[in-house]
């Protein structure tokens, strides 16, 4: 078992134990999702699928949280930020813009002159690292008009 996978679920019986409701259902669902994706890849997950599960879920907040500020629900919102921000402390630090930034003009001078290209060169690099949406946004700001 991956050591991501012991301190979700060592964290889940301390939410348990201090009868945060919150917590317990967030790392449950995601236990959930978790166990689902082994049973998917049929074989033990390594951390870096943990992560990847983990990612899934901080992304299908984020768009509820889309969705919740253009319904006009700012406490649902605000509970599936929260959400994400005790997801996001299982995953390894973000990488800085700069350092995306770098690679995109790298792969820009190497060749790669649209949006596909690009991101087929650069999102490698960054695997579970940083976010796909980042790393489009700033190859679209790079890419020569």
């Amino acid at each position: 078992m991956s050591e991501l996978i012991t301190r979700l679920q060592s964290d889940l019986n301390a939410s348990r134990k201090a009868q945060d409701k919150a917590g317990t259902l967030l790392l449950g669902t995601i236990l959930a999702d978790i166990k689902n994706r082994r049973i998917e890849l049929m074989k033990d997950l390594t951390d870096d699928d943990v992560r990847e599960v983990l990612r899934k879920g901080i992304k299908r907040r984020r768009e509820a949280i889309e969705m919740y500020d253009k319904g006009n629900r700012p406490d649902l919102a605000s509970r599936e930020r929260d959400e994400v921000t005790r997801l996001e402390t299982y995953l390894p630090a973000a990488i800085a813009d700069d350092e995306i930034r770098a690679a995109v003009r790298a792969a820009i001078a190497s060749g790669a002159n649209t949006i596909g290209a690009l991101m087929g060169k650069v999102m490698p690099q960054f695997k579970g690292r940083a976010e796909g949406s980042t790393i489009n946004r700033i190859a679209r700001e790079e890419l020569p008009k």
